[in-house]
């Protein structure tokens, strides 16, 4: 494995970020984002199935998919054990940071002042996610810690969606912008995978604008 995570992403900015709460969801709601055109997809363990959505929906093949919402070191050695190729934190944790670091994983901790960021530098990563993104202030923000960081990139999640992704994208500092609103909780609960395709294949099209 690699722990460089824009290799791992291949050039992907767009993460999806997925809440599955049956495993069921998985196979179909693979195939919906890998029509849609998605490379990658972020799988939270906020559910009691998370494990097997991931395990699923790594075994597609179509997608690189990774595990988020990890908050403890026991979490993300099963998420790498499930599939998981990369581990993205809501927060920092030295811990995790690690057994990512052990397990030959990329690890994504969440920041959200400089002081985060500098223990994030100090632990030699280069890449972390800014969240809660919009919540925080959104790309003031992003830009107003990334001006004394100039190596770091970021990957900013929390209440950004289609139309505001492009903004970020823009920005030299950031390399992916994380969502779930390609496949919200209403379309799982629907089953409605084509609309998740769909949105899917218009957020990657604002992608690459």
């Amino acid at each position: 494995m690699t722990t460089d995570l824009p290799s791992v992403l291949a050039g992907a900015r767009l993460l999806p970020v997925l809440t599955v709460p049956s495993a069921a969801s998985a196979g179909p709601l693979a195939e919906a984002l890998a029509a849609g055109g998605a490379r990658c997809a972020e799988v939270t363990f906020r559910t009691p199935d998370a494990e097997q959505v991931l395990k699923t929906m790594a075994a597609h093949g179509g997608l690189t998919v990774g595990a988020g919402t990890v908050l403890t070191a026991e979490q993300a050695e099963r998420a790498v054990a499930a599939g998981a190729r990369f581990v993205v934190s809501p927060g920092f944790d030295e811990e995790v940071v690690a057994t990512c670091r052990e397990l030959g994983v990329p690890v994504v901790p969440g920041i959200a002042t400089a002081t985060e960021l500098m223990r994030a530098l100090k632990a030699g990563l280069d890449t972390v996610k800014l969240f809660p993104a919009e919540s925080l202030g959104g790309l003031r923000t992003l830009r107003a810690l990334a001006a004394p960081f100039p190596g770091m990139r970021f990957v900013p999640t929390g209440g950004i969606d289609a139309y505001r992704m492009a903004a970020y994208l823009a920005d030299p500092a950031v390399l992916a912008v994380g969502g779930s609103w390609m496949a919200a909780a209403d379309h799982l609960r629907r089953g409605d995978y084509e609309e998740i395709r769909r949105l899917t294949a218009d957020a990657v099209e604002r992608s690459r604008t």
